[in-house]
């Protein structure tokens, strides 16, 4: 997704970086970082970030640019475009300018955008960035490389650590070219290696309950909360009049786990005489299978690929749909089904990890069993077949179920995790 670039120069705020970690995981500092009126120098440490377009890189990003709106002093260090040093600079993330710190890069190349930096070097530009800006806290999103360079330097500073994992390593499998008699073992290995970085972190959130209930299950971590990747409400629109289409949306990365072709073949088994269409909002390495797979099944000219589009593309492909539905197995949250609800969607998931927490059977949408076309392809049916008041209902159940995942409340969490404050999931 686009970001400008917004050439300026940074000025740096001064202040002295914390010199104690002196506290325990879940409850208050005994050293008091600063009054909650004054601005906090905040380092955050992603592997993926804009214009990178997952879930991940999008609560980095509405958290970054939130915290900013707040007053606070954000850094952010994310892989560079290119293998080539470069000076920080001031980049606008959801419209608003930050300081962003990119080192240089490599593609990898099983992924169809991923980009990492060399784990050797990580923890010089990690240095780097500590010693230059002297944060009060460090934010962690992953454990792999950024997060776990900063976090090791960050320790030895005796700066604060907050960790969020998004990072569940049975869903990075088929960009590792492993083969399948390794597989088990490599998940044992990273949830162990991952136990090793979060284990610095004096606070450690995932966005749902059932995600830091799987984290605590593969791992010694214990008081993980769940902290909702928040979104702005506001900038959705529901269109509420009846609809003269039936159109289904789903949006997000094009990828296996995303089990996209769960939904084409549903929309296969469906009534011709319903004319449903399916936009799909996203690109991915599973786009041209897919493609083909449309072709197989006889959909030609009902289904659109859009590949990556604008915010305000997504937005109106949102408000313009009848219903949103998402097959995957791999959601520690969903902010795409967040974004549908915010546009007064009702919503058709599988019933995997964090979803459940999202639909409410028979309320704002349906689950499904996951991979159960038949199931799936029912449920469609009967969506489309509601009265304008039966649907006029489950839109509004929608609307008010995302009201819990407001961006104000997330960031007032992580507002009191940064100063050391108990906070509560």
């Amino acid at each position: 997704m686009y970001r400008g670039r917004i050439a300026q120069q940074h000025q740096q705020s001064s202040g002295e970086a914390l010199n104690s970690r002196d506290f325990q995981r879940g409850a208050p500092s005994t050293v008091s970082t600063n009054d909650r009126s004054e601005r906090l120098r905040i380092v955050i440490g992603c592997d993926t970030f804009a214009p990178d377009v997952n879930g991940a890189a999008r609560f980095a990003e509405r958290l970054a640019a939130g915290l900013v709106e707040r007053g606070h002093e954000v850094h952010v260090i994310a892989p560079g475009f290119r293998w080539r040093r470069s000076t920080p600079r001031v980049e606008s993330i959801e419209g608003v300018p930050m300081m962003l710190h990119r080192p240089p890069a490599l593609r990898w190349y099983p992924h169809d955008w991923l980009r990492y930096v060399l784990p050797w070097r990580a923890r010089h530009y990690a240095r780097q960035v500590l010693d230059q800006v002297r944060p009060n806290v460090v934010h962690i999103q992953s454990h792999i490389v950024i997060g776990r360079a900063l976090s090791k330097e960050a320790q030895r500073r005796g700066i604060r650590i907050v960790a969020t994992n998004h990072v569940m390593p049975e869903n990075v499998l088929d960009f590792t070219l492993l083969p399948k008699w390794a597989e088990r073992s490599f998940v044992r290995w990273a949830w162990r290696d991952a136990d090793r970085v979060l284990n610095r972190a004096s606070a450690l959130t995932t966005p749902t309950r059932r995600a830091a209930a799987f984290l605590e299950q593969n791992t010694s971590q214990r008081d993980v909360l769940a902290v909702s990747c928040g979104l702005r409400a506001s900038n959705y629109t529901a269109d509420l009049s009846p609809r003269a289409r039936n159109r289904l949306v789903f949006v997000g990365r094009v990828t296996l786990e995303k089990e996209i072709d769960v939904i084409l073949r549903a929309l296969a088994r469906l009534d011709p005489d319903l004319g449903v269409t399916l936009t799909i909002v996203g690109d991915g390495d599973q786009r041209k299978s897919l493609e083909k797979l449309v072709i197989e099944l006889g959909l030609a000219g009902r289904v659109h690929f859009t590949g990556r589009v604008s915010d305000e593309e997504l937005r109106r492909h949102l408000t313009e749909a009848s219903i949103f539905v998402i097959a995957s197995i791999a959601e520690l949250q969903s902010i795409a089904t967040m974004e549908a609800m915010a546009s007064g969607l009702p919503i058709l998931a599988a019933d995997a990890v964090a979803l459940p927490h999202l639909v409410t059977d028979g309320e704002n949408g349906f689950l499904f069993q996951p991979g159960n076309v038949e199931e799936l392809a029912a449920k469609i049916t009967h969506v489309l077949g509601f009265s304008d008041e039966e649907y006029l209902r489950m839109q509004q159940a929608s609307l008010d179920a995302v009201k819990v995942h407001d961006l104000d409340r997330t960031l007032d969490t992580f507002e009191r995790l940064y100063r050391g404050e108990a906070a509560t999931a």
